[in-house]
């Protein structure tokens, strides 16, 4: 099947409908994966267990945004072909969330135990703690290495002309590196909190402005025949959204509720992120509260009313309202980017307004 023969309908996408059609398409592949490997007498809890993480929840914004993306050019309500590649995108999106969880040993995701931590537990009975330990660990690297083939099995057999797998491609090689050094700037500034405003920025924006936004948006929109001016005005709407998607994520880290967010709120300041909430506070507290936080950030055995403490400076240093103006005048630009829009397709731009606004004003 090919998408170059959809014509465009002024209709606006159902964001709902099309979550539930991006879970249909992993659903049924990830059955028709584990039938294969019942077939062959292989294992097939690699199936399961990522059928189950979908159901955890997710925002599915990365799928959303390919498919807004393949409308702000076409005009058009998105083809089968053009559904599963959002699907590919966010089966990738799996294959990082698992390895990210092995990297930041993280015991909780989207309110559930991680899959590190879900297979030890399974692997405990008749077990020592620390071989469960290990071998929750090795499972989990490989079901997500598995992820990370699947997302290519779902793209080449996603319906696609030649022509345009050979466009898709390399947005997304491009998204799957830019992501792999980001969170790579990220570890190996983890742990040495600084006021470098500059690194924090970077990894933001290759960590995910990025991977989150700018790519899924262009990979969509290059399925659609988009042209340069469209890329460009599709990149002018995604990095500002990006950086502010991520540095509410970095305020939810630290501020956010556990039982809304699904995660620690100890966590990020356990493994010393380096993030722009941590920098602006160096930058600007006294001598005493500077050095506090340069002794308790990064503190793998930090407690929780010291995490409070740590809270309390980067709110009196005033780091927590400015990321929150830093937020609002990000919106703002991309409100505004996408009032004068000439090339995003006007039935692609209520729903990218909406994102916009969610993804910045979000709780969880």
């Amino acid at each position: 099947m090919t998408t170059t023969s959809v014509e465009p309908v002024a209709k606006p996408l159902d964001l709902p409908d099309l979550r539930r059609r991006v879970d249909a398409v992993l659903y049924r592949f990830l059955q028709t994966k584990a039938a294969a490997a019942a077939a062959r007498n292989l294992p097939g809890q690699a199936a399961q267990v990522l059928a189950e993480f979908f159901t955890t929840g997710g925002m599915r914004l990365r799928p959303v945004l390919c498919v807004l993306g393949w409308q702000a050019a076409s005009g058009a309500l998105p083809p089968k072909p053009v559904v599963r590649v959002a699907a590919a995108v966010e089966m990738f999106h799996a294959c990082y969330v698992i390895h990210d969880d092995l990297i930041a040993r993280s015991h909780t995701r989207r309110g559930h135990a991680t899959v590190h931590r879900t297979l030890a537990r399974q692997y405990e009975a008749g077990r020592p703690g620390p071989l469960a330990e290990r071998l929750g660990t090795a499972c989990a690297l490989l079901i997500g290495d598995l992820a990370l083939s699947w997302s290519d099995e779902l793209l080449h057999t996603a319906g696609l002309t030649g022509r345009q797998l050979a466009a898709v491609l390399p947005f997304m090689d491009a998204m799957r590196a830019e992501v792999i050094h980001g969170r790579y700037l990220d570890v190996t500034a983890a742990g040495a909190p600084t006021a470098d405003l500059e690194r924090a920025m970077a990894i933001i924006r290759f960590k995910t402005a990025t991977y989150t936004v700018e790519r899924p948006l262009r990979l969509g929109a290059v399925l659609g025949g988009a042209r340069e001016a469209l890329l460009r005005e599709l990149s002018a709407y995604a990095i500002p959204l990006g950086e502010a998607f991520q540095l509410r994520d970095d305020l939810l880290g630290v501020f956010g509720d556990p039982k809304v967010t699904g995660k620690s709120h100890v966590e990020d300041l356990r493994d010393g992120r380096h993030t722009m909430l941590v920098a602006l506070a160096l930058r600007d507290a006294s001598p005493r509260h500077a050095a506090i936080l340069r002794r308790q950030i990064g503190n793998p055995r930090l407690t929780a009313a010291e995490a409070a403490q740590v809270r309390d400076i980067l709110t009196v240093t005033g780091a927590r309202a400015q990321v929150e103006e830093m937020i609002a005048e990000r919106r703002a630009r991309v409100l505004r980017l996408l009032s004068s829009a000439r090339c995003i397709r006007p039935v692609a731009q209520p729903a990218l307004r909406r994102l916009a606004d969610t993804a910045t004003r979000r709780t969880s």
